[in-house]
C-alpha cells in the first residue's frame, strides 16, 4: 500500500523533519478529600500506609500528595522487603510509608508483622484479588464495593459501598463513638450501683433496715437502665474523637478519668445520703408518725436526682462543663425530662407501692 507523498509502507520511518505540536499525558488523579482524610487520620493517631503493586516512581508521587509519605518515612521495593531478615523488619517496619511492587504475599507478611509482633490494631483496604490474604489477615478487612473483586470482598469483613477513603474516616470516628458511649454507660451504671449496694448494705448492718425497699431498686433499674441507656447511646460523635490517640489492644476499659468520676460522684452521693440519714429528721424538723415514711422518701428522691446529675456529668467525661452542647442532643433531653417527670409521678402508682411520700422539690436541690 502506497501513503501519501510517495512513502511506501515498507520503507522506515523518518527520524526528522517532525514539529513538535503538543505532549499528551496520562495522570489518575487523586479523589478529592483524600489528603485531607489522610491529615485527620495522622491527627487521630492513625498510621496510613500505601502498599501497591505500582511502579515505586509512581507510588511514591501519588503518596506525597495524598500527605501519606513524609520526609520520616521510606518508600521500598516489595523483592527489597522481602530481602530483610526479621531484626530488619523490626527496625524498618516502623518507618515503611509506601511499598511498591508488592506481591500478594508482602502485604500479608506486613500485616502480619503489624499486627504480631508490633501487637497493632491494623484495617487494611483493598479491591482487588491478590488483596484477599492481607484483607482476611487483619484486624479489619474493607473491601471496595465498585472496584472490589468477589474475592476481595469475600474475605473482607466490611464493604465501602462509595469506594471514599473518607467513608473509612466517618467508619473509625463511629467507631470511637460507639466505644465512648459503651464508657459513659458503664461509668453511670457503676457509680449508680456502688452507691445503692454501700448505702443499703451499711444501714443494713448500722441499722437493721435498708432505706431503698427491692421495688424502689427495680424503679430505679426500670428508669435508669433503660432511659440512661438511651439517653448516654444515643450521643453522636463529634470531631474531637479523633484528636485523641487510638487505645490500643492493652488499653484499660475504664480509664482513670472514669474512675475518677465514679469514685468522686459515689463519695459525693453516699455522703448526702449519709447526712439524711443520720441528721434528716433534726435538720428538716421531720415529727410524727409519717416522719419515716417521709425520710425514706426524701432519701429514695435524692438517690434517683443524683443518678440525673450522674447521667449528665456522664455524657462528658473528660470536660469541666458537662452542660456542653446538651441541647444539641434532643433526645438526651427528652429522656432526662422522662425521667423526671416519671420519678414525680412515682407517688401516683396504685397502691403507693414505692412507699412515697409527696417530697419532690427538695432532693432535686440535694442532688
Amino acid at each position: 500500500m502506497e501513503l501519501e507523498n510517495g512513502f511506501s509502507a515498507h520503507n522506515s520511518i523518518p527520524v526528522s523533519g517532525y514539529t513538535c505540536i503538543g505532549v499528551v499525558g496520562i495522570k489518575d488523579p487523586v479523589r478529592p478529600g483524600v489528603k485531607e482524610s489522610v491529615a485527620i487520620c495522622r491527627s487521630a493517631g492513625i498510621t496510613v500506609r500505601m502498599v501497591t503493586g505500582d511502579n515505586i516512581n509512581t507510588a511514591k508521587a501519588i503518596a506525597r500528595e495524598c500527605g501519606i509519605l513524609t520526609d520520616e518515612g521510606i518508600a521500598i521495593e516489595g523483592p527489597e522487603f522481602r530481602e530483610k531478615s526479621q531484626e530488619e523488619l523490626l527496625e524498618l517496619i516502623p518507618k515503611i510509608q509506601v511499598m511498591a511492587r508488592s506481591s500478594p504475599l508482602d502485604k500479608h507478611t506486613l500485616v502480619k508483622q503489624l499486627r504480631t509482633t508490633f501487637n497493632e490494631v491494623v484495617a487494611v483496604t483493598g479491591d482487588g484479588t491478590n488483596d484477599a490474604p492481607a484483607l482476611h489477615e487483619a484486624d479489619i478487612g474493607q473491601a471496595l464495593g465498585i472496584a472490589g473483586t468477589e474475592v476481595a470482598k469475600e474475605s473482607a469483613d466490611v464493604i465501602i459501598l462509595d469506594d471514599n477513603f473518607s467513608t473509612i474516616v466517618t467508619v473509625a470516628k463511629w467507631g470511637r463513638s460507639v466505644y465512648v458511649n459503651i464508657q459513659k454507660f458503664v461509668q453511670f451504671q457503676l457509680t449508680v450501683n456502688v452507691v445503692a449496694l454501700i448505702v443499703n448494705f451499711s444501714s443494713a448492718c448500722l441499722t437493721g433496715t435498708a432505706p431503698l425497699t427491692a421495688v424502689q431498686l427495680l424503679w430505679v433499674n426500670m428508669i435508669m437502665d433503660t432511659l440512661g441507656a438511651l439517653a448516654l447511646a444515643t450521643e453522636p460523635p463529634n470531631d474531637d474523637l479523633m484528636k485523641r490517640s487510638p487505645l490500643g489492644r492493652k488499653g484499660n476499659f475504664i480509664s482513670n478519668v472514669m474512675w475518677r468520676n465514679i469514685l468522686g460522684q459515689s463519695f459525693y452521693q453516699l455522703l448526702v445520703i449519709w447526712l439524711l440519714q443520720t441528721q434528716g429528721k433534726s435538720i428538716f424538723h421531720l415529727e410524727g408518725p409519717d416522719s419515716d415514711l417521709i425520710l425514706n422518701t426524701l432519701i429514695f428522691n435524692t438517690f434517683v436526682f443524683c443518678q440525673v446529675f450522674n447521667e449528665i456529668s456522664s455524657r462528658e467525661m473528660e470536660e469541666i462543663d458537662v452542660f456542653k452542647g446538651i441541647l444539641r442532643n434532643y433526645v438526651f433531653v427528652g429522656v432526662l425530662s422522662c425521667t423526671v417527670l416519671f420519678q414525680n409521678q412515682d407517688r401516683e402508682v396504685p397502691g403507693n407501692i414505692l412507699q412515697a411520700a409527696s417530697v419532690f422539690s427538695l432532693p432535686m436541690v440535694l442532688a
